[in-house]
């Protein structure tokens, strides 16, 4: 017998993730609705832009979802999970100038850099006042804590990975693509792989499910860091949200870190010369894009986004629980957000 299809779209659980938070967000003293306003504007939530593809939550619902069959009891994991994302995002903003996210002014140039960084904490508070209300739903406190242990590594994960790519930015010695790796697990694949990881550990208790689980949390969590590495020198902005522009602001992303380990001696030392240029020029940044595809960094990026790509699905599989439907959309939302 066929297994029953999932009763409930993509549509559905955004709008549910998204009523979740507002739950928290709207549950304050009017004295202080301006910071509230904040929030709403970053996240998307007062209809003035777009709001993103919410991939964190959704994939964390997916994953549950696959394991039970429905969503609705993981919705304070998944709420965590884009609220943490979000904290973290009002916070690269400010570190990184970024003017625009998602074709609007991020919150500190609207507001100031004091205001942006106090509705980031606020964002990452309501994170963990989120997770309080899987106890409300009936998990066991154990379970509830081990849930809260694992957020707050991954937090940590996250100011670790952000730390070192600070660094790199700051200091003229190239990273080695083994650092460079290790520096994505933790600012981008952690949290993907704990938002997948949390699904699992709320739906089942085997911990060789949610072994797998995470691992092909990981590993979709590079790939779709690799993807964005291509994106940041090779998209388009309607695809982004944002333009082009890594090489023009000095990232040292995994294109460029296999460029200058892998490329001709004179293409290495020119790229440094142009990465050295405060303001490198239209015509720096193309000579800079012709350099990367000398080497073969976009290949070898491309290559090993695919290949991690493949590996998450492998994971997946390798769990032996998936409904074919779940698996069936968490395939496209990969496919979806791994397009380079």
């Amino acid at each position: 017998m066929p297994e029953p299809s999932l009763p409930f779209d993509t549509a559905e659980l955004v709008g549910a993730v998204e009523a979740e938070i507002l739950r928290l967000v709207d549950a304050h003293d009017p004295a202080t609705s301006g910071l509230y306003e904040m929030v709403r504007y970053h996240m998307g939530l007062d209809g003035s832009g777009p709001s993103g593809k919410r991939m964190r939550p959704l994939l964390g619902l997916l994953a549950y979802a696959s394991i039970t069959g429905e969503y609705a009891p993981a919705l304070p994991g998944a709420a965590a999970v884009e609220l943490g994302h979000n904290f973290s995002l009002v916070h690269d903003d400010i570190e990184d100038a970024d003017r625009e996210r998602r074709h609007r002014p991020t919150l500190w140039v609207l507001h100031g850099v004091p205001q942006a960084i106090n509705t980031g904490d606020a964002v990452f508070v309501l994170s963990r006042i989120a997770l309080h209300r899987l106890t409300e739903l009936g998990f066991p406190d154990a379970k509830v804590l081990r849930l809260m242990r694992l957020y707050d590594e991954t937090c940590l994960a996250l100011c670790e990975g952000q730390y070192l790519d600070i660094w790199a930015g700051e200091h003229d010695q190239p990273m080695s693509v083994e650092r460079y790796f290790d520096m994505i697990g933790r600012k981008t694949a952690a949290l993907i792989a704990a938002s997948i990881e949390a699904g699992a550990l709320l739906a089942t208790d085997d911990e060789a499910v949610v072994s797998r689980y995470r691992a092909f949390g990981w590993a979709l969590g590079l790939a779709f860091q690799l993807n964005d590495d291509l994106l940041g020198i090779w998209g388009q902005e309607t695809a982004t949200g944002k333009q082009p522009s890594d090489l023009a602001r000095h990232k040292k992303t995994l294109p460029v870190i296999y460029a200058l380990e892998h490329g001709a001696p004179a293409d290495r030392a020119r790229l440094l010369e142009i990465y050295a240029r405060p303001d490198p020029g239209s015509a720096e940044v193309a000579e800079a894009v012709a350099i990367l595809e000398r080497s073969g960094a976009r290949e070898f990026t491309r290559s090993e986004a695919h290949r991690y790509r493949d590996e998450a699905l492998a994971q997946l599989d390798a769990a032996g629980v998936v409904r074919p439907e779940a698996r069936a959309r968490l395939e496209g939302i990969m496919r979806s957000v791994i397009s380079a």
